[in-house]
């Protein structure tokens, strides 16, 4: 991959216009799954172009196909090729002999010494077991201060996706952050304090196939009874995305909430599945989706509704049209193996340790 900025000359959106004019004219194509990226395809040649303000990610599966894009480029733009691709919007690329290591330890640093903790005691996860923190408590002296910090913490989640549910509970409350609230972010803090080396492991995978794995904490918020849900997906052996969000309605029973969780983990397979056939990279195989709720799994190919779940609106049902058409499959698995299971709940230390480096999460 090449690293090249860019010095545009007038307002972004004017910029982004005659760029994406340029490069079509070439020959690329603009993705419709991500607006940013482009696409060329040249049988048996494929390049990829990614656009983000004034730099440039570009990747062809050629080096002849690169240098003449990089020639077509500088013909037309101020630019410089920066070389192999090393730092991009504050994440560091490194190869390493397994793969390509993504880490932001100089931002954690940085992030650390901001919040006054650079010296502070690691601790050996980011959330306590008891994880949801109530808003019933006194105000924090400094809200900005907690929202500038929390915030940074979001950057965070590109590398170290292992602190999602962490950073998800204190953002939670940036509208009026309490003393337990603040308490939290530090813990995750001293976290990082005691991880500084980890990144996320890219590395050459034998399959292609794509897993999500899907967890719920049911009524779990202590205020307001609502349900963090979570999913992690794999393509091959790599994490690809991940979320765990708060729902934004009160459901009334646990098969409930977690068919909520598989319609939105269904919604982000379909992007990805889009995405990977724009790239020229179509799966032969169905999309696994893996939930440790029985009733969810059955749900998902029984057509005939039940008394606990007509409640549910109509349009959370079209998971079963993705399943009768082969696209997807819904599989039981046991809560052990539920990777998902650390976007939603405060774990013991072994079974975070344990979960965390399932999802490629390691020392540099």
């Amino acid at each position: 991959a090449q690293q090249v900025p860019l010095q545009p000359q007038a307002a972004p959106q004017a910029w982004y216009g005659r760029f994406a004019t340029f490069l079509i004219s070439q020959g690329f194509v603009e993705a419709k799954s991500d607006t940013s990226m482009f696409i060329l395809y040249r049988d048996p040649d494929t390049a990829y172009l990614l656009l983000y303000v004034d730099d440039i990610v570009l990747t062809a599966s050629t080096p002849g196909l690169l240098r003449c894009i990089i020639s077509c480029l500088q013909q037309e733009f101020a630019m410089k090729d920066l070389g192999a691709l090393h730092h991009f919007l504050g994440v560091t690329v490194e190869c390493c002999p397994q793969g390509m290591f993504l880490h932001q330890r100089q931002y954690t640093v940085d992030l650390l010494e901001r919040a006054g903790m650079a010296e502070c005691k690691p601790y050996a996860t980011p959330v306590d077991m008891q994880g949801k923190v109530s808003a019933a408590a006194p105000q924090v002296a400094d809200p900005t201060g907690y929202q500038s910090i929390t915030g940074a913490l979001q950057y965070l989640m590109f590398t170290r996706p292992n602190i999602a549910y962490a950073v998800q509970q204190v953002c939670l409350h940036m509208h009026d952050p309490r003393e337990p609230h603040l308490t939290a972010m530090k813990r995750t803090l001293r976290y990082l304090r005691g991880t500084l080396d980890f990144g996320l492991l890219l590395r050459r995978s034998s399959t292609t196939e794509l897993r999500v794995y899907t967890d719920v904490d049911w009524a779990g918020c202590p205020d307001m009874r609502r349900s963090t849900s979570s999913y992690v997906v794999f393509l091959g052996d790599n994490l690809v995305s991940w979320s765990s969000k708060r729902q934004p309605v009160v459901s009334r029973s646990s098969a409930e909430v977690e068919y909520r969780a598989v319609v939105n983990d269904m919604a982000e397979a379909a992007w990805l599945r889009q995405l990977l056939q724009e790239l020229h990279s179509l799966l032969a195989m169905s999309t696994l989706v893996f939930c440790d709720n029985v009733s969810a799994v059955y749900l998902s190919t029984n057509p005939v509704q039940h008394q606990r779940t007509k409640h549910v609106e109509i349009d959370l049902h079209f998971v079963r049209k993705r399943v009768a058409c082969g696209d997807v499959r819904v599989l039981h698995v046991p809560t052990a193996s539920q990777f998902a299971d650390v976007f939603t709940k405060g774990l013991p230390t072994m079974m975070f340790a344990g979960f965390r480096s399932s999802l490629n999460i390691c020392s540099g």
